[in-house]
């Protein structure tokens, strides 16, 4: 079994879906249809940087217009506080969007656009509208949101801070030695 293979009953079922049962693969994308892709792909990325430029625009603006000497109110503080990290936290939810359709476009490149990445099997052309960066398949990203299948990026993760914590602990070993 592969990688997001799992056995349940002693049928082999991939992504959850019983491979006896499924019926016909779902064909790859054409060339015109990937093309289509990229430029919905490109199309977003113009949207996100517009906006995060926007927002950092706007969040200086803010930050340049407080420099007078007036004093300033406690509550208006919080509420500036409050917005200003708002705006962050958006921000970095739109680069983590940028970086994904950066990895999309990277995989129409090397030929792997509409393929998932947990699976193997073709992404359904009307999830990759919803969502044109998407690297799962529906039942595979149902899978990882329950936990029930590790993201190799995942699993390094964990390996290097398993690593970083027995140099630790190797460290005050030697320390107490």
């Amino acid at each position: 079994m592969g990688f997001g293979t799992l056995k349940k009953d002693g049928q082999i079922m991939d992504c959850g879906i019983n491979m006896a049962e499924k019926k016909t693969k779902e064909k790859r994308l054409s060339p015109a249809e990937i093309e289509e892709f990229k430029a919905m792909l490109l199309a977003k990325l113009y949207e996100i940087l517009g906006n995060v430029v926007s927002m950092e625009d706007e969040t200086l603006r803010k930050e340049n217009s407080n420099l007078s000497n007036m004093p300033t109110h406690m509550a208006d503080i919080g509420t500036d506080n409050f917005d200003l990290e708002n705006t962050l936290n958006l921000m970095e939810s739109e680069r983590k969007i940028l970086a994904e359709i950066d990895d999309a476009l990277g995989r129409i490149e090397n030929g792997t656009y509409g393929v998932c990445e947990g699976s193997g099997e073709p992404i359904p052309k009307e999830r990759l509208q919803a969502i044109p960066w998407a690297r799962y398949c529906v039942a595979y990203a149902g899978l990882l949101e329950k936990g029930l299948v590790v993201r190799e990026d995942d699993v390094d993760e964990i390996d290097s801070e398993n690593k970083a914590d027995e140099q630790k602990n190797d460290n005050l070993n030697f320390a107490e030695d």
